[in-house]
């Protein structure tokens, strides 16, 4: 599973991030990995979100920020707390197999894509 928490739905950065995900969404299902991004904002937000860039990937809303808490990816703007842009692989027993810190979103799937197939022929 590729789980990866972003700051904010319709942001230019967020953006390119989940279309680079959704572009390469086949090469993720081939390697039989899951997409989900994770963020503070609601489930309409995603919603709406998803609808207008033709995302086929799950959103899970964390507008509470515990998830993205308890993944130490929480990070405070403006007096908001806004989920960190951060991605992990988790392996299917549930363990984190790989982080990626403040990533940049350009890169992130490309990075996360070596990364699982490395991982794959361990």
């Amino acid at each position: 599973m590729v789980l990866y928490f972003y700051p904010k739905d319709f942001t230019s950065g967020c953006t390119l991030q989940a279309r680079n995900f959704q572009r390469d969404l086949a090469k993720y299902e081939a390697l039989n990995a899951v997409i989900l991004g994770v963020s503070v904002d609601t489930a309409d937000s995603h919603k709406s979100f998803c609808a207008k860039e033709g995302l086929a990937f799950k959103l899970l809303s964390d507008t509470d920020a515990k998830v993205s808490d308890a993944y130490g990816s929480v990070m405070d703007y403006n007096g908001m707390k806004l989920s960190a842009r951060n991605t992990f692989i988790i392996d299917p027993k549930g363990k984190i197999a790989q982080v990626f810190l403040k990533v940049k979103p350009a890169a992130n799937s490309e990075e996360v894509l070596a990364a699982l197939a490395a991982l794959q022929k361990k």
